[in-house]
């Protein structure tokens, strides 16, 4: 085939880029990058009923924040329907390929015939030529599928990188359509001729491809083409043990992105959702392409764990630099209409309070935004035995120089002259201020803000 490794993605546009696909996408690439390879990303847009142009943005923005470079594409299928006719009618012209005429009334037929009997459900080769066999004429107004003539007997075998040897008799898969009657090939023919015409070295996709693989390998066989090596990865299961996918469960990877997670946690944590590296569970984008060969790959399901993925987040946000860092809850601030300028100098404070920058944004809006207490809260801490003492604490505040050392004296000589413990007033000044009776240390909180806020908020009691 060729000495150099190329790996590839083929999502197809008829939704988002789900998270099994992009765990795929990651092992591509990863594996690509470790050998010094190339890595083709290739849109498989067949399903033209479907597929659409916001999905195609969606994949290449997914793609994007994620990190997974490619090197060649993207291709479109739907550009090279001349070049899958020419190798169709290279396989009639060599009695690999037949046109079938049978309509879906009679395939129906067929397979109810076939339950009938207790037989499996499959194509009966009834167009299929045979010597010696005479076949009808074709029917009027009836425009003819094409099917591959599969072998009738042996054994498809390949040697798995994920699952190891796998066998499936001919006997058990029937003459596939290999282009449909409108001229569009389907998915496991297309998907041959390109990974042929693109010189693809490895394939890495999902464990549901491997009743596909035998189909495919007859075909690579039958147009002399050399054969890939596959390895199919378990699924990746929800949290009820079903398979997350695209009509399922799943969510799109750029809907973590809008959620506040990061795309090194997000790599770190679909690179060990089935592959692992010793006991390693924290590792950067260099790390996984040092050490990701195509070995160590599961061969059992994965269990998707937002709780871990939450940790992992958590993980990269803190060690994150204040500025990008700011950078992210800004725009997570102006999603919901609040415009925050010099947001690096607040996020320190909070960072290591959450795991996602929807959390950390929770925290910073009080900066940039008014804030509404509940009731509740009001009712709890700004009470009677309080409300005296916030006078006195805002006329200490505007006479003070605005630093922590000077807003905690301020609280401390107000506690003095009210007769109050700490808890008492920091909740009170914590529910005016910041909208909720628990934050860090207060006087460091304070800080933050403008003098005027702070004695404007707390002057509302």
């Amino acid at each position: 085939m060729t000495n150099k490794i190329r790996t590839r993605i083929a999502p197809s546009p008829t939704g988002f880029l789900h998270l099994g696909t992009a765990r795929t996408a990651l092992y591509s690439w990863a594996f690509a990058r470790h050998f010094g390879g190339e890595f083709v990303l290739r849109i498989e847009d067949t399903d033209v009923a479907r597929s659409t142009q916001d999905s195609v943005d969606q994949i290449l923005a997914s793609m994007k924040w994620l990190g997974l470079d490619y090197d060649e594409g993207p291709i479109y299928q739907m550009q090279r329907l001349d070049r899958y006719r020419a190798v169709v009618d290279q396989l009639i012209a060599e009695g690999k390929a037949y046109r079938c005429y049978t309509t879906p009334e009679e395939l129906d037929a067929m397979r109810e015939a076939q339950k009938a009997r207790g037989e499996k459900t499959h194509y009966d080769g009834r167009w299929r030529p045979e010597p010696g066999k005479r076949l009808p004429e074709p029917p009027a107004g009836v425009q003819a599928v094409i099917r591959f003539a599969n072998p009738k007997d042996g054994v498809v075998t390949w040697d798995d990188l994920c699952k190891g040897p796998i066998s499936i008799a001919n006997r058990e898969i029937d003459d596939l359509i290999i282009m449909r009657a409108d001229g569009v090939p389907t998915y496991n023919f297309a998907v041959v001729v390109d990974d042929w015409d693109m010189q693809i070295s490895h394939v890495f996709r999902g464990d549901e491809h491997v009743n596909n693989t035998p189909w495919q390998i007859n075909i690579f066989n039958a147009l002399g083409a050399p054969l890939p090596l596959f390895g199919h990865v378990p699924v990746i299961l929800g949290d009820d043990g079903q398979k997350l996918s695209k009509r399922r469960g799943a969510v799109s990877v750029t809907a973590y992105e809008e959620n506040g997670f990061l795309p090194e946690a997000m790599l770190n944590y679909l690179a060990r959702l089935g592959w692992s590296h010793g006991d390693e569970e924290l590792f950067s984008r260099e790390q996984l392409v040092a050490w990701f060969d195509g070995s160590h790959l599961s061969k059992s399901p994965a269990q998707w764990d937002p709780a871990k993925l939450a940790w992992v987040n958590a993980h990269y946000l803190k060690a994150l630099p204040d500025d990008r860092l700011a950078e992210l809850v800004a725009a997570q601030l102006q999603r919901r209409g609040i415009a925050a300028a010099d947001v690096a100098r607040v996020v320190g404070l909070f960072k290591d309070r959450c795991s996602t920058t929807v959390e950390l944004a929770d925290w910073v809006a009080m900066y940039y935004a008014e804030v509404q207490p509940t009731a509740d809260d009001l009712a709890a801490h700004v009470t009677e035995l309080v409300k005296p003492a916030l006078p006195t604490l805002c006329d200490k505040l505007a006479a003070a120089e605005w630093n922590k050392a000077a807003i905690a004296a301020a609280i401390k000589e107000t506690l003095g002259a009210h007769g109050l413990k700490m808890p008492q007033l920091a909740h009170a000044i914590r529910v005016l201020v910041c909208g909720r009776p628990q934050t860090p240390s207060i006087d460091a909180v304070l800080e933050l803000f403008s003098k005027e806020t702070v004695l404007t908020r707390l002057q509302r009691a």
